[in-house]
């Protein structure tokens, strides 16, 4: 898929750093940047396309009016900042976006809302209503009320992750940094790479951390880890700077185009490779393990040696092999406690003896995906 999917793309997801809102730690969003990406959604807009918005800046936008240099490392002081920042942030966006006569809304997810079935569908309707109306959503983690253990982390993830919920044609990426590079950008003969075919290409490539602006809390390892999951499901990324965006989007060759496999996947195949959290793991057989690899069956009880974790029917597992190399993550059928004594078993077997209730898959192929 070339560089032709920047002009067609029909459902754009475009985000953009702290780093290229603020400029550094301790300074006010800068409305000419915020113009800049809302300038940017619009030229799609004028396309036919329809917009998402991934949008950091709120922690670095309550900064300066709390007096903090910094990003604060402890997470109480970040949702303090996040609370001052959001609206901020939200009403520059909103006042931009109206003066194109264009309508705008916020947007907080946490990660329940995408490792959730029942919110990831829930999400996906809404963000689809608000397209269907012609509204572009501004996103953004929910900062303020996130917890260490169920925040993103960084937006990149969360923005490759909404590509795959809305099913995009293009997933953008603003960053301060100008494209991907052989070697840090800083290093004497660094050179950029335009285009990226495969991810295996890329590997080995020194990546950097965060930039030096200080007010963000990714880097290139999750843009390239973003790249990773938008290509695999069939969407092309761009990574680019804003002061190159309006450049690369109307044909010049710059940034970085990471290419995407041919066909978008089954968004619940999607949903369960890269958004769910898995619960507990099922350690396979080499039987079980050769059948699911190359013959895409379900699982059955008879080609689990052991179970581990806690975790409830409906919940995310992986399937392991005996080396310890996870194969496949999958929807299990029952419960953690319910499933010792039925390994090594056969269906028939378990009917017999326990109920024609367990005489079925404890992972259905349909709900299963290879990784």
């Amino acid at each position: 898929m070339s560089r032709a999917a920047i002009a067609s793309a029909k459902r754009v997801v475009i985000k953009v750093g702290s780093s290229s809102l603020t400029g550094s730690a301790g300074a006010e969003l800068d409305p000419a940047a915020v113009q800049k990406i809302v300038d940017l959604a619009y030229t799609f807009k004028q396309r036919g396309a329809e917009v998402v918005v991934v949008s950091s800046g709120a922690i670095a936008a309550g900064l300066s009016p709390l007096g903090l240099k910094v990003r604060p490392r402890d997470l109480a002081t970040q949702q303090a900042a996040a609370s001052v920042g959001q609206g901020l942030l939200i009403a520059q966006y909103s006042e931009k976006f109206k003066a194109h006569g264009v309508i705008s809304s916020q947007v907080l997810l946490t990660t329940e809302d995408v490792v959730r079935r029942s919110h990831y569908a829930n999400a996906q309707q809404t963000l689809t209503k608000l397209l269907s109306l012609g509204v572009v959503p501004v996103i953004n983690e929910n900062d303020t009320v996130g917890t260490q253990e169920i925040r993103f982390g960084d937006n990149d993830r969360l923005a490759a992750l909404v590509a795959l919920l809305i099913q995009a044609d293009l997933l953008i990426l603003v960053s301060d940094i100008d494209a991907l590079y052989d070697a840090p950008p800083s290093q004497s003969g660094a050179q950029v790479i335009r285009n990226v075919a495969q991810m295996a290409d890329i590997e080995g490539i020194a990546l950097g951390g965060a930039g030096s602006a200080g007010v963000g809390s990714g880097g290139m390892v999750t843009k390239v880890e973003a790249a990773r999951i938008a290509t695999s499901a069939g969407i092309p990324m761009l990574l680019t700077s804003l002061a190159q965006s309006d450049r690369v989007i109307a044909g010049e060759e710059l940034g970085t185009f990471f290419e995407a496999h041919t066909s978008k996947t089954n968004s619940r195949l999607l949903w369960l490779a890269h958004a769910s959290t898995p619960r507990g793991k099922l350690i396979l057989d080499d039987g079980a393990v050769k059948a699911i690899l190359e013959r895409g069956v379900s699982l059955l009880p008879a080609g689990v040696t052991s179970v581990e974790g806690e975790f409830i029917s409906g919940d995310t597992v992986e399937l392991v092999s005996q080396s310890g190399k996870v194969i496949a993550r999958g929807l299990v059928a029952f419960d953690a406690e319910e499933i010792p004594q039925m390994l090594g078993r056969s269906t028939k077997e378990l009917a017999t003896s326990l109920g024609a209730e367990y005489e079925r898959e404890l992972v259905h192929r349909d709900d299963l995906v290879l990784l």
